[in-house]
């Protein structure tokens, strides 16, 4: 069984991700989040295990690690606080694989767009995991939207960001979370932007 955290468990994404992985009969979850009672309804599922818990507990953090395959963090709030804790207990579990939700413009790689301050805790977060030494990807959508599509394309640090106008579904990134967090070695050490496609 390949055994997968989700920081941030209740996030949007997180949500249809879980589905996702749910789907598959090789995964085994633990849903990390504030006030676990509103993942209830996943109580009672086997391969579910629920942990209430703040993102930047350290201790916390490196108590519920042990035993991971990878983590998929899908946060808010003070991003770069968060993102130095998981680095921390993951550096300190020996566990290496992270998958990190960001933002597109955290490196102004929108054509004809300075995005603002609004975006420092996602640059932050992304400063602190491209500093570190684990197998990270960080994944930078556009605008969300609830299709229940997968439509998307993918552009790395330092491309143009594409299509930077349309919607991409969330069902769309989590599909790409669920390939990351389920072939060794994809993408590893890159920021990937996100796009609608087709």
């Amino acid at each position: 069984m390949t055994k997968i955290l989700i920081i941030g468990a209740h996030g949007e994404i997180a949500r249809v991700a879980t589905r996702l992985f749910l789907e598959r009969d090789d995964i085994d979850l633990t849903l990390y989040l504030r006030r676990a009672k509103r993942l209830s309804a996943l109580a009672d599922d086997p391969r579910v295990r629920l942990v209430e818990g703040d993102a930047q507990d350290l201790a916390q953090l490196k108590a519920v690690m042990p035993g991971h395959d990878a983590v998929y963090a899908n946060l808010a709030g003070p991003m770069g606080r968060q993102a130095k804790a998981i680095v921390k207990a993951m550096q300190e579990t020996g566990l290496r694989r992270l998958i990190f939700i960001s933002s597109m413009g955290i490196y102004d790689e929108v054509p004809g767009e300075q995005a603002g301050s609004v975006l420092d805790p996602y640059r932050e977060s992304a400063a602190v995991i491209e500093a570190s030494d684990l197998d990270y990807t960080i994944l930078r959508p556009a605008w969300l939207d609830n299709q229940d599509i997968v439509a998307y394309g993918t552009t790395r640090k330092g491309e143009s960001f594409k299509a930077p106008g349309a919607t991409v579904s969330r069902r769309s990134v989590a599909d790409l979370v669920l390939k990351l967090a389920t072939t060794p070695g994809l993408h590893l050490r890159e920021s990937l932007g996100i796009h609608r496609a087709g």
